[in-house]
């Protein structure tokens, strides 16, 4: 009897010895009401931890181990040594459910031909070790990621939104909080995964359902009166109540918020790098918006706008980031090389080979054609199943400025649809009721950055848009992805005028939120990197993250540029609807040809410029580092960041 009764008690001691051990994982809440809530991950039991293991993200949650959304490091939590600990994490809806995995991974597993972006190995999944309940959103509160643009018409205003299906959704409007008095249908359109054109776009780590995007047009306005709205549906439910400034034709006032290169952020790693900055760039723009009460205005992202890639999730992240601003005032956006880009593109002539590749990530430019609505029909086949692409180039007026928006990434040499638009968009402005025109366009026609790939494509524009440009007395020419801030004089051909009226100024504003950046002055750290001096057409070059504020009347246009470190001006340039342009409290003048000289102190004015020069190449790089280095310290890995040239 003896025996038996010794083996029962070993037999508990090893059950219970293996229920203490078992790893365990709670999540609390589990149902959240609306993109950016937060949920608290807890663990315990964790055997041996090691500074690797992590914490996968996964939606839906029967995704595959690899198939994560993102992660996190259990060493991020001050207790993991322990083998307990919490995370807690905003979460965005992607209209599935979400669930967390815990697994074990150690230095000795790395496998170095699986890394992310930044060359850093992706955890491994051959050690899991526990997974949470499921975690969802409720339902009822009505759509998300809602965002304003404009149409053709000056007395509309078109509101976009996703939600989880097809049924149908309506937005209503009105002078008072609550007092509809309009609704109007919203049509819907989505997207299948069969309409992508590579990887990882149509694969299964960079496919998710995209939802059901609504797009509704608010009618009748009157001129310059802030209106209510709210989208959704009463069986559905109505999202809260948001407001705009509607156009005032009558008016010569104009205010806007321009940048490039944005991208967004995440709480999380992934595959790909994101973009910390882009969290300031919103906040101060936001700011000046609330600053400026009932005017209207309204914001310019030219190119490379989500930085998704191919891994769909991330648009959901960029729009739920950017809707507090985007549904109060219109955000517009042209394409960039990282919502298009791809080797089976329908233009590419030979000179384009180097310049065009696969930076879209397999998109082809269907989520950034269906996402956007913006003003005009311009368009251009994908030569595949997938949608056309659109939004390619359009123009409009807002106040005293006429706005052009072009495509670098398709056709816009002479004979081309595009070039035939510019041209004829340019020639029919009427300069008494907007003395100024703006274009805005996505890879640079001048910038002192290294960019040899895009030296071709460089080389056509100068060629085909730049007599066009100089010709029709364009203002001001902007530019993002080179991701530092850079303006010119008034230039032609490489040379600065020796009058200003018809000669462009053109700045690159790529400075938004992407944190690879061109070095402009050595760094002791990097002594093979190549270094770009600063010649005589280049006014300024900064080295901090922000954006630009652009204000004009009839009288004179003012374009500033904002620093994310500190909110405050850095640059700025004014234009006199007469032509002159006046560089800070400073006129310029030309010195016989190419040389720029300040009137008052040409000595003055390059210590100011090496003084700014210097400070902003180490700011720059130390905001850079810093701001991706955030999510990797966040992480507790040990990885260092290898930059590559992400254009």
């Amino acid at each position: 009897m003896k025996l038996p009764i010794l083996l029962l008690l070993l037999l508990l001691s090893l059950i219970t010895q293996t229920s203490l051990s078992k790893v365990t994982i709670s999540v609390t809440p589990t149902t959240l009401q609306k993109s950016g809530d937060t949920v608290t991950i807890s663990w315990s039991n964790v055997d041996s931890p090691s500074k690797l293991d992590w914490l996968g993200l996964y939606s839906p949650p029967d995704s595959p181990h690899d198939h994560f959304i993102g992660y996190k490091f259990l060493s991020s939590s001050p207790s993991w040594q322990s083998g307990s600990g919490s995370i807690s994490l905003p979460i965005t809806n992607l209209r599935s459910n979400y669930s967390f995995r815990i697994f074990h991974w150690t230095e000795s597993e790395i496998n170095p031909k699986r890394h992310d972006h930044d060359h850093n190995p992706l955890p491994g999944t051959a050690h899991f070790l526990a997974e949470s309940d499921v975690v969802g959103f409720e339902s009822g509160h009505g759509p998300e990621q809602i965002h304003l643009a404009y149409t053709d018409d000056e007395d509309e205003m078109r509101v976009m939104f996703v939600v989880g299906d097809g049924e149908e959704r309506s937005v209503k409007w009105g002078e008072r909080d609550g007092e509809w008095s309009h609704v109007s249908g919203a049509r819907v359109v989505r997207y299948e995964r069969e309409d992508m054109c590579d990887a990882p776009a149509n694969g299964s780590i960079g496919w998710r359902d995209p939802g059901w995007i609504h797009d509704g047009v608010m009618k009748d306005l009157k001129k310059g009166v802030r209106y209510y709205y709210q989208v959704g549906s009463d069986s559905k439910g109505w999202s809260t109540t948001r407001s705009f400034v509607s156009r005032n034709g009558d008016s010569d006032e104009t205010i806007a918020f321009l940048f490039g290169d944005m991208g967004t952020s995440t709480p999380y790693a992934t595959f790909i790098r994101t973009q910390d900055e882009s969290i300031s760039t919103m906040k101060w723009i936001l700011r000046d918006i609330e600053a400026i009460g009932d005017k209207h205005a309204f914001v310019s992202h030219i190119g490379d706008i989500s930085y998704a890639r191919g891994y769909s999730w991330l648009w959901d992240h960029f729009f739920t980031q950017v809707e507090p601003v985007a549904s109060k005032v219109p955000y517009h956006v042209c394409i960039g090389n990282h919502e298009y880009d791809w080797p089976l593109q329908p233009w590419k002539p030979d000179w384009a080979n180097a310049v065009y590749g696969t930076d879209g990530g397999g998109e082809c430019g269907v989520p950034y054609s269906l996402k956007f609505n913006m003003p005009g029909n311009s368009s251009d086949s994908t030569g595949t199943r997938a949608p056309a692409t659109r939004n390619l180039y359009y123009s409009f007026d807002t106040g005293a400025v006429h706005f052009v928006y072009i495509s670098t990434e398709t056709n816009f040499v002479a004979g081309s649809s595009q070039y035939n638009f510019i041209k004829q968009d340019l020639e029919s402005v009427d300069r008494s009721k907007t003395p100024f025109v703006v274009v805005q366009g996505h890879r640079p026609m001048y910038t002192t950055s290294n960019e040899n790939r895009d030296a071709p494509m460089r080389n056509k524009m100068l060629e085909h848009l730049e007599p066009l440009f100089t010709k029709y007395n364009v203002t001001l020419a902007l530019w993002g992805h080179v991701h530092r801030y850079e303006r010119f004089c008034p230039v032609n051909n490489f040379i600065c005028g020796s009058t200003w009226k018809g000669f462009p100024v053109h700045a690159v504003i790529g400075m938004a939120g992407q944190d690879w950046q061109p070095i402009w002055e050595p760094r002791s750290d990097h002594p093979n990197d190549p270094i770009f001096p600063q010649p005589a057409r280049s006014m300024f070059r900064g080295g901090e993250f922000g954006y630009t504020k652009l204000v004009a009347t009839k009288e004179k246009l003012t374009l500033t540029y904002v620093g994310n470190h500190d909110g405050k001006m850095h640059d700025m340039v004014e234009f006199l609807a007469s032509g002159e342009v006046l560089s800070g409290d400073d006129s310029i003048s030309v010195d016989a040809g190419a040389r720029i000289g300040v009137v008052d102190s040409t000595f003055s004015w390059y210590v100011k410029g090496a003084s700014v020069l210097v400070l902003g190449a180490f700011v720059g790089y130390i905001l850079g580092y810093a701001s991706h280095s955030r999510k990797q310290n966040g992480n507790k890995a040990s990885w260092t960041p290898v930059k590559s040239e992400d254009i």
